[in-house]
């Protein structure tokens, strides 16, 4: 009797050891029920009842990383190259994804090696080469589409590596030589041009700023010139006037002599011979000489003598 009671305890316990399913965070379980699928356990502690249910399969919900080897396929310009790619993908529904698609794997390497050689041979060899991005998007858009009904999202496609053939490698290495010597020799072009319009700008500047320093050199020179004769004119204008003055004075002094005395015989002849004098001084080729003149000559002296007194 104990013996049947300790069987029973063990296979009590082994089918509680069976039933029950501990399952991991970011896994979900498919269980099915005599052969076909029952229900989901996602992430915690569920019981499964023995030789009716089973766990059919294990999903990852965590994004998965697939690395596919390289695939040769040709350009539109007969050039055979070889292109290695790497899908990231994730389970959104891991019921279609068990029971939609047998090899999941193996259906999206084969979808990216055949929408990569549709894409790669609407191209040439260049243009494959610089619209990595453009492939990567179609080729993104292709394989969501087409993984949709199995239950997954490609969520990012890189072309990792475009190996051409090594005659083309030696190829592009030589026209690219080639474009960077073009490109230094312009470089070098471009400043050899930009030095010499410095210089001629330079030159022409320094031409500029001498031909202004000679014409102010010369507007200040002329202005000089012209104040100092301005100067010498105004002194010449000023001892005129000043002359014309103490002529004036002279003149004045002498009237008011005239004027406050009686006049003598003397002074009389003078102003006689100072009018001979004005007259003489005339434009005339004959001169009228009054008949006593010669008796006013004669007086000179003696005129003279009185002046001298006085």
């Amino acid at each position: 009797m104990i013996y049947v009671i300790g069987a029973l305890a063990l296979l009590v316990l082994t089918l509680l050891l069976v039933s029950v399913r501990i399952v991991r965070q970011s896994e979900v379980y498919l269980v099915e029920r005599l052969g076909k699928y029952h229900r989901m356990l996602n992430s915690g502690i569920h019981l499964v009842i023995p030789f009716i249910e089973r766990v059919a399969s294990r999903k990852s919900l965590r994004e998965t990383v697939v690395d596919f080897p390289p695939q040769a396929m040709i350009t539109r310009d007969n050039v055979s190259i070889e292109i290695d790619s790497v899908v990231f993908f994730q389970v959104t529904d891991p019921v279609r994804h068990e029971y939609e698609i047998s090899n999941p794997l193996s259906a999206i390497s084969n979808l990216t090696a055949t929408t990569l050689r549709n894409l790669v041979g609407e191209l040439d060899l260049d243009e494959t080469l610089t619209s990595r991005d453009t492939v990567n998007s179609k080729l993104r858009t292709v394989l969501d589409q087409a993984t949709d009904k199995w239950g997954m999202k490609v969520n990012r496609v890189e072309i990792r590596n475009i190996n051409p053939p090594r005659d083309i490698q030696q190829a592009m290495e030589r026209q690219m030589q080639a474009e960077r010597l073009r490109r230094e020799q312009v470089l070098n072009a471009q400043g050899e041009k930009e030095a010499s319009i410095l210089r001629a700008e330079g030159v022409k500047q320094s031409t500029i700023l001498e031909a202004e320093a000679q014409r102010l050199s010369q507007v200040e020179r002329a202005r000089g010139e012209r104040e100092s004769q301005i100067l010498r004119a105004e002194g010449e204008a000023e001892a005129i006037l000043k002359l014309a003055e103490a002529k004036a004075e002279g003149e004045r002094l002498v009237l008011n002599v005239w004027k406050t005395s009686e006049p003598t015989k003397e002074m009389v002849q003078l102003r006689s011979m100072e009018a001979i004098e004005k007259v003489a001084d005339g434009k005339a080729t004959k001169l009228v000489i009054p008949s006593d003149a010669t008796s006013l000559l004669g007086m000179v002296e003696s005129v003279k003598q009185v002046l001298n007194e006085k």
